[in-house]
């Protein structure tokens, strides 16, 4: 809740000075998918490519950020919606520092997801729909919560009993099924290279 005596306080160094100074646009890449799609594993590895590209970014994996920020939050419809609006917020935070952010979250709702990108300049959002279908989400099921969902241990369980709204138009379609998790990746960092939100010479798998 806001109150009445807060009043943003601006800072001398600008976001456009502090990516300068990175030497990259930032941005938001926001994974979506099913449990068990490959989010946070291709975040990972796209995170890992950056490094070595000496480009400045972080992330914000689901997981994590519950067992801290978000900690406090259940699985209900209403937690979820506030667990994407906390994060997004966040990720404002780092990009007004000039970094890459990586978001891997289920983030079912594509209300919640096109709230997060309105909190953020024009073109600076970037869905990353993870793309797996659900029947190798439940053959993977790294955590054994598809099998708790379906014994019933597990309510609200995004693709079981809580609904998913596949992404319309994202700016990234990825396919784990299909393509190794190095090929996503790369998949991935190209985007970003083409787009201009990072330099570099070439983006090919040799290189990358």
């Amino acid at each position: 809740m806001k109150t009445e005596n807060t009043v943003w306080h601006e800072q001398h160094i600008s976001k456009e000075q502090r990516a300068s100074l990175k030497k990259q646009q930032p941005c938001l890449l926001w994974y979506t998918g099913l449990s068990g799609s490959g989010k946070s594993t291709v975040a990972n590895a796209v995170d890992a490519l950056l490094f070595k590209l000496g480009c400045h970014s972080y992330l914000l994996d689901g997981d994590n950020v519950r067992h801290g920020l978000n900690g406090d939050l259940g699985f209900s419809d209403e937690a979820r919606i506030e667990n994407i609006r906390r994060i997004s917020e966040v990720s404002k935070l780092f990009l007004d520092a000039g970094l890459i952010v990586s978001t891997a979250f289920i983030s079912p709702f594509a209300q919640d997801r096109a709230s997060a990108r309105a909190k953020l300049e024009s073109g600076e959002f970037i869905e990353v729909y993870i793309d797996t279908p659900i029947n190798v989400c439940e053959q993977r099921d790294p955590k054994g919560l598809y099998k708790k969902a379906r014994a019933g241990e597990i309510k609200d369980f995004t693709g079981i009993d809580s609904t998913y709204d596949v992404p319309n138009n994202p700016e990234i379609h990825v396919k784990t099924a299909e393509q190794s998790i190095q090929a996503c990746a790369e998949q991935i960092v190209s985007y970003l290279a083409e787009q201009g939100f990072i330099s570099i010479e070439t983006t090919n798998s040799n290189n990358i």
